[in-house]
C-alpha cells in the first residue's frame, strides 16, 4: 500500500465559544468538551499539525456589552479577551486528559495562567507535534477572534484555517430560515467579501486574501467533525484564492 496522503499538513482551527455551552445554557459542557478533545486526538493521530483559537462568546461578547452603553468598548473587549483565556484553558485541560499534549498560550499576557504568546515558541511546539491553543484574540480591541485566527494562521505557516460553525459550509442565505438557501462548494475570498457572506468578518477574509490563506468552513456537530472535514470525508465550503 502506498503512503496516505494528507490534504494538509498544518492547520488551523477557529471555534466558537457557543460551541462550549450546555444545553441548559451554563458557558461549559464537559461532555461537549470530552468530544471536542477525542475529535482534536483522531486528527491529530492522522498526521496534522493542529492550533485553535476559540472564542469567548458563550461567557461575553465585548462588542455586545459595550453597545449597551455602560461600558466603552476597549474595556468590554479586554473582558472578552480574558473571556477567551477562560475556554483555552478548559479545552488544554480536556486534550490534556485525552491524551493529546497541548499548551495555552496568550497574546494577554497572563504569566502566573499560562504562557504569552511569542510565535518562534509557538512554532515549536507545533513542530513537536503539540496542539497549541491561542487565547486572547490579537490582544488588541476592536478586533474579532475570526481575524486573530487568520493573523495566527499566517504566523504559524499553516496551510488552511478551518473555522468550525454551526452549519455545513458557506450558504447563500441562512440555512435555517431559508430552505432554498444554497452551500456553496467552493468560493474565491473576493466573491466571500464581496457578497457578504457573514461567515467571517471583512478584515479575516481580507488579510486570508493577502496571506493567500485556504479557508474552510464547516459543522463539527454529528455527524462531521474536525478531523472529516480536513480529510475530506464531511461536507465543507473551501474558500481560496
Amino acid at each position: 500500500m502506498g503512503s496516505v496522503v494528507r490534504p494538509y499538513r498544518r492547520v488551523l482551527v477557529k471555534l466558537s465559544g457557543e460551541a462550549l455551552a450546555a444545553p441548559d445554557g451554563y458557558w461549559l459542557h464537559p461532555q461537549t468538551l470530552a468530544e471536542l478533545a477525542a475529535d482534536v486526538a483522531a486528527t491529530v493521530e492522522t498526521g496534522i499539525e493542529l492550533a485553535i483559537v476559540i472564542g469567548g462568546g458563550n461567557i461575553m461578547r465585548g462588542a455586545r456589552m459595550s453597545q449597551a452603553g455602560w461600558i466603552d468598548r476597549p474595556t468590554a473587549d479586554s473582558m472578552g479577551m480574558m473571556a477567551t483565556v477562560m475556554n483555552s484553558l478548559a479545552l488544554e485541560t480536556a486534550l490534556n486528559a485525552a491524551g493529546v499534549s497541548a499548551r495555552t498560550m496568550s497574546a494577554v499576557s497572563m504569566p502566573t495562567i499560562c504562557e504569552t504568546y511569542a510565535r518562534q515558541p509557538a512554532l515549536h511546539y507545533l513542530d513537536r507535534g503539540q496542539v497549541v491553543v491561542l487565547a486572547g484574540g490579537t490582544g488588541n480591541p476592536f478586533f474579532t477572534t475570526d481575524t486573530a485566527a487568520v493573523l495566527r494562521a499566517a504566523e504559524l505557516r499553516c496551510e488552511a484555517v478551518l473555522k468550525a460553525t454551526q452549519v455545513d459550509g458557506v450558504y447563500s442565505s441562512d440555512p435555517k430560515t431559508d430552505p432554498d438557501a444554497k452551500r456553496y462548494d467552493r468560493l474565491t475570498h473576493d466573491e466571500a467579501i464581496q457578497r457578504d457572506l457573514k461567515v467571517m468578518d471583512t478584515a479575516a477574509f481580507a488579510l486570508a486574501r493577502e496571506s493567500r490563506l485556504t479557508v474552510i468552513v464547516g459543522s463539527v456537530h454529528s455527524p462531521s467533525s474536525v478531523r472529516a472535514i480536513l480529510n475530506r470525508e464531511a461536507a465543507s465550503t473551501v474558500v481560496a484564492p
